[in-house]
């Protein structure tokens, strides 16, 4: 007990200073970005300079091709106007022409058709109503009984969607299921999903909960390779490759 002080205070020096010299000397050496790269490069992930930027989850809705809005006018009602989104993403307004509203929120879209009646309406009051939209929805494809896109109504697993899809062939691979997920209009995250564990009754906390736009394939072999991320022009040509 009469150390302790001497031993506190050595401690607390030894913190001061900070790691000995040749521990300094080694992490100076080493470049930042090959530290920063180290854990994603032993785990065989992706490199942040080749991962797509996420989109947030909890965005508010952008308007799409078939979309139909109501455009009311309140101090000038002869305006108003029920229009719909073609599919080259433009629309036709009544006296102002065509504008594009794909993409758009519904902020932005009363934005754009505030300025498009710029030359008509002095700073007009406008509010958009959304009638109809592209309702969420799931594709479950390749080795199950009946493949095809599927209304998403309240929460549902990947167990569940391929149920809903007539579950697997006998020629299925369930133990290799792979979730394509959205993360930007040009890229899907590719996850795959161990559906036979599950099934058993084996790690069922990892029975994903399907998205909005998800897509769910189910291959006839064993993959031996997936990449983490590929381009959604490159989607066909992945079903293909592993048909």
């Amino acid at each position: 007990m009469k150390h302790a002080p001497f031993v506190l205070l050595s401690a607390v020096v030894f913190w001061m200073a900070g790691p000995p010299a040749a521990a300094q000397q080694s992490a100076a050496s080493t470049p930042m970005n090959a530290l920063a790269s180290r854990p994603t490069q032993e785990m065989g992930g992706t490199n942040d300079a080749d991962r797509p930027a996420l989109q947030h989850r909890d965005a508010r809705y952008r308007l799409c091709a078939s979309d139909v809005i109501t455009v009311t006018f309140p101090l000038t009602p002869e305006f108003d106007q029920t229009i719909s989104v073609q599919p080259d993403g433009f629309v036709s307004l009544a006296g102002a022409g065509s504008i594009r509203l794909q993409g758009m929120t519904i902020q932005e879209s009363i934005e754009a058709i505030r300025s498009a009646y710029a030359g008509i309406l002095h700073d007009p009051i406008i509010t958009i109503e959304l009638k109809d939209f592209n309702k969420p929805y799931f594709i479950v494809g390749g080795e199950v009984n009946k493949p095809g896109k599927f209304d998403l109504r309240g929460t549902t697993t990947a167990t569940q969607a391929v149920a809903m899809a007539g579950n697997f062939k006998e020629s299925a691979k369930h133990s290799q299921v792979l979730l394509f997920r959205r993360v930007n209009d040009d890229w899907y995250q590719v996850t795959p999903l161990n559906l036979k564990r599950i099934l058993q009754g084996h790690d069922v906390n990892e029975d994903v909960e399907v998205r909005s736009g998800d897509m769910l394939y189910v291959p006839q072999n064993l993959i031996s390779k997936v990449k983490k991320f590929i381009p959604s022009s490159g989607m066909g040509a992945y079903y293909q490759l592993h048909e």
